[in-house]
This record gives structure tokens, C-alpha cells and sequence, in this order.
């Protein structure tokens, strides 16, 4: 059984975010990548206690890298953007 922290791995906070997206009230997350909408929504309203509006997952694809002359590549993982209804917010500080 997977917690509400096991879905919701964290807040990503960037310049474009904080710019564009909380005035409209979105925010971004990192989430595991067998979690689905569902849960994305009902994880972030136990751990914030805010009502959601509606969820927008995509996956981040990994990118390649190089260590000297060996080259990897780095995981893929899946970001959340979630809307909240009109009046709510979470308190980033």
C-alpha cells in the first residue's frame, strides 16, 4: 500500500513557476511514476489539506550524460501539475 508521501516525492520550485503558474494557483511536483491521477489528487489534498481542481501528468524524459568518455544516461521520472480550486494555496516558505 503506497502513502500519500510515496506518491508525492516533492514541490519543484523553479522561476517559472513561482512567475506563471502559483498567481493562477498551479504547482508543480515530482510523483512516482506508477501513480496516477487519482492518487496524485488525493495525496496532494491529505498532505496540504487543499481542495484540488484537476491533475496534469506528464514524463520527463532522462537526458544522456557523459562522465570522461563513458556515457550514461539519467532516469526518466513523472511531473504533476495540479490546480487548486478558487481561494486555496499552500504555503511554500
Amino acid at each position: 500500500m503506497k502513502t500519500s508521501y510515496d506518491i508525492v516525492q516533492t514541490l519543484i520550485r523553479t522561476e517559472k513557476g513561482t512567475t506563471f503558474l502559483e498567481p493562477k494557483g498551479k504547482y508543480i511536483f515530482q510523483v512516482a511514476m506508477d501513480s496516477n491521477k487519482i492518487e496524485i489528487k488525493s495525496a496532494i489534498e491529505e498532505i496540504y489539506n487543499v481542495k484540488v481542481k484537476s491533475v496534469n501528468t506528464f514524463i520527463m524524459p532522462g537526458k544522456r550524460k557523459r562522465v570522461r568518455r563513458e556515457y550514461g544516461h539519467t532516469s526518466d521520472w513523472k511531473k504533476a501539475i495540479v490546480t487548486l480550486k478558487a481561494g486555496q494555496s499552500i504555503d511554500v516558505t
